[in-house]
This record gives structure tokens, C-alpha cells and sequence, in this order.
């Protein structure tokens, strides 16, 4: 068992949620396990204290967070079958969250947002993420935001839709999205940023930190570099339009992401998703991000 209040971790099974968790615990932490099937937590963790947390019932949120020194916000409502719309239902969900962390006594909220200038043209599903993160921060105690781009995990939908179209299709078609530079990261670099986020100082409630790989890439050059990896060269063929729409029914067919989980990731590959601050340099001077062919091989030797 760990020492300390126990730090929250609100959506424990997800594919970020849970590799925190080990983190956390391996670091001596005292972790509590949220999620909506909190059977399923203490089946999968029975040394921790599992309980039931759904963002979208305030009733649970008050005894999952009571006592809680910190807190994890990993809980996204964009899910293949949930319907009306996510922004909706996320906002409804960290604002009830935040109250309860503030009454619960939460000193700190450690949230893991989408990289993309909040002052130019963002799509729904980035301006989303990043509303989320102001709205944690109004509605309840100190938040440090962690913005990234795509993060390479074999798990990670955004990588899986680029893995897929490679290993599946000899050629694909390749809409204005593809030019668009982002910074990829891989997944245990973000994990070492979120576990650093619970002790770094500042003196901000609401503290941005915007982080990537060592690597600015276009999806192109993302698609060729796994190629590559994997000893496939599919052939590409640009095209002067193809709407986000039409590109999600393509990659719903083509690859492991369904159609409606796809499109608000396609509608934000139009937004370049850069670094634009050294502060996660100043802030976490000894984590080191991988190159992108770093992280693709390991993503695809499972991790």
C-alpha cells in the first residue's frame, strides 16, 4: 500500500487511465480507482481501493473523491455509440467533476488535453478538449493541463488509423489533411509527463503545459515512416478534396476505427498540432521524448 491521501484516478480502464495507475503504484503512491464498473477495477487491481465514478452521475462523484489529495481527469465521452453531442455531455461531466473534487477537498487536477492554438481555427473535437480544461479549472480546485497530439500507443485510435491504412491498402487516396504538421509523442513519455505534473510547482490555478515529441512531421511523412517500419511503401495518391465526412466512412471501412470515432479525429487533422512553448523544457527539465520511429517500434512490438 502507498502512503499519503490517495490520488484519484477518474477513468482507470482507459487506455491512458490504467497505464497511470501502475505508474502511480510503482512510485509508492496511495491510488483509488474510479470508473463506471468499479468491479471490474478491483478484479483487475485487488490491492487498491476501487470505487465507482461516472462523470455523468453527480450522485457518485462525492464519495469517490472525498479524502482524495489529487486527481486524475482521463474521461472523454466520445465513444463509438454514445449519442447527442460529446461536447455536451463531456462539459456536464467535468463541471460536476470539478465541484466535487473542490468539495472533496482536491488540491490538485491533473487533465490530459489536445495540443492546437486556442486562438485560431480549431475543430469541434480540439476546441473541445481544451474547453474541458477551462472548465475544470473555473469550476473547481488548481489544474494542470497536459496538451499533446497524436500519442503513438498500439492502443491509441489516432495511431491505429495510421498503422491500419498502412498494413491494409497497396494505395490509398490522400485528402489536404496529410500536409498538416502535428507533433506526435509516445505514450510512456506522456505518462511520465502526467505522473510529474502531481509535484511540479507553480503557483497558477490553471497551468498549461503544452508537450510533444522531439519531431514536428506531417501525416504523410507519419504514414511513410510506418510504412517503412514495417516493410510496406503503399502508393499515394493526392486529391484536392475530401471532406472529413467521407474520409471517417473510408477509414471506418479500411482500418479498426469505427466511422463515428474517426470523424472528429479527422476534422482535427486539419489544425496543425505543434509545440509552441519551451515550458514543459523549464517545467520537466529530465523527461527526454523519443524520436517518432522510436515510439512507432514500440507501439508495434506491443509496448
Amino acid at each position: 500500500m502507498g502512503v499519503g491521501p490517495p490520488v484519484v484516478v477518474a477513468g482507470a480502464s482507459g487506455v491512458i487511465g490504467s497505464r497511470v495507475v501502475e505508474r502511480l503504484v510503482a512510485a509508492g503512491r496511495t491510488v483509488r480507482v474510479g470508473g463506471r464498473r468499479p468491479f471490474e477495477l478491483q478484479a483487475r487491481w485487488p490491492d487498491l481501493e476501487a470505487v465507482e465514478l461516472d462523470v455523468l452521475r453527480p450522485d457518485t462523484l462525492g464519495p469517490a473523491l472525498a479524502g482524495g489529495g489529487a486527481a486524475y481527469y482521463l474521461v472523454h465521452s466520445m465513444e463509438p455509440g454514445t449519442e447527442g453531442d460529446f461536447h455536451a455531455r463531456d462539459a456536464m461531466g467535468a463541471r460536476a467533476f470539478a465541484r466535487a473534487a473542490a468539495a472533496g477537498g482536491v488540491e490538485r487536477v491533473v487533465y490530459l488535453g489536445g495540443l492546437g492554438d486556442e486562438e485560431g481555427l480549431l475543430s469541434e473535437h480540439l476546441w473541445s478538449r481544451q474547453e474541458i480544461g477551462r472548465i475544470l479549472a473555473a469550476e473547481g480546485p488548481a489544474v494542470v493541463e497536459l496538451r499533446a497530439a497524436m500519442v503513438v500507443s498500439a492502443a491509441s485510435a489516432s495511431f491505429r488509423m495510421v498503422r491500419d491504412l498502412v498494413h491494409r491498402l497497396p494505395a490509398m487516396v490522400l485528402p489536404r489533411w496529410v500536409s498538416t504538421p502535428t507533433q506526435p509523442i509516445a505514450i510512456a513519455d506522456v505518462l511520465a509527463y502526467l505522473e510529474a505534473a502531481l509535484d511540479v510547482e507553480t503557483d497558477q490555478h490553471h497551468l498549461v503545459v503544452e508537450v510533444g515529441g522531439p519531431e514536428v512531421l506531417t501525416y504523410r511523412e507519419m504514414i511513410e515512416r510506418v510504412g517503412a517500419a514495417t516493410g510496406k511503401s503503399p502508393l499515394m495518391i493526392d486529391v484536392p478534396v475530401l471532406t472529413p465526412k467521407l474520409s471517417s466512412y473510408w477509414t471506418g471501412l479500411t482500418t479498426s476505427v469505427p466511422a463515428e470515432l474517426a470523424r472528429p479525429l479527422i476534422e482535427g487533422l486539419s489544425s496543425p498540432t505543434v509545440v509552441r512553448s519551451d515550458l514543459n523544457r523549464t517545467l520537466f527539465p529530465s523527461i527526454e521524448p523519443v524520436g517518432f520511429d522510436e515510439a512507432v517500434r514500440r507501439a508495434l512490438a506491443g509496448e
